[in-house]
């Protein structure tokens, strides 16, 4: 069975949408049943190209990455998810949809690279550095053993991979 997980950002435009990309790269690199999705409280509408860029630049596949409203996955037929991940302080500090199945909820937060300034090759260095941080997590996240994983040992993992 798939262990389906969601990353929350304010904007779902950089960092979440490098989460959901790598990790989904990630589990099906390493023949893992787990499936990443992203979304925001206020969605940009647009992901950000840099952070795009940084995924094909590291060979993770990003058709399909799209800016969207969080609420959308507490609708009927939506995946049911075992963990929400926020990755920004303020989606963190917000209240959340319910989400069925009452996943566990961790905050992971990173740094804005959008916020990046000087050259563009600055700001490309911010993304890929913020891509190889985010995909350090997401390796791990990918490799847990889900299925004996119950809720109590599954959020100290996730704390565990927060302090890494």
């Amino acid at each position: 069975m798939t262990t389906n997980v969601l990353i929350l950002c304010t904007h779902n435009s950089a960092r979440s949408i490098l989460a959901e990309g790598m990790l989904n790269h990630l589990a099906q690199t390493l023949g893992r049943a787990v499936r990443g999705y992203s979304a925001g409280s206020a969605p940009s509408g647009r992901v950000n190209p840099l952070a795009l860029d940084a995924l094909r630049t590291a060979g993770v596949d990003t058709s399909g990455l799209h800016s969207k409203r969080w609420d959308a996955f507490s609708l009927p037929g939506a995946p049911q998810f075992r963990a929400v991940i926020t990755v920004c302080d303020k989606a963190a500090q917000e209240s959340c949809p319910f989400y069925p199945g009452s996943p566990i909820r961790v905050h992971w937060g990173y740094p804005d690279p959008s916020n990046a300034t000087g050259s563009e090759a600055d700001k490309r260095t911010a993304f890929e550095l913020t891509r190889q941080a985010i995909g350090y997590r997401m390796r791990q996240l990918a490799s847990l053993p889900f299925d004996s994983l119950d809720d109590t040992a599954l959020r100290a993992a996730l704390m565990n991979i927060a302090a890494s």
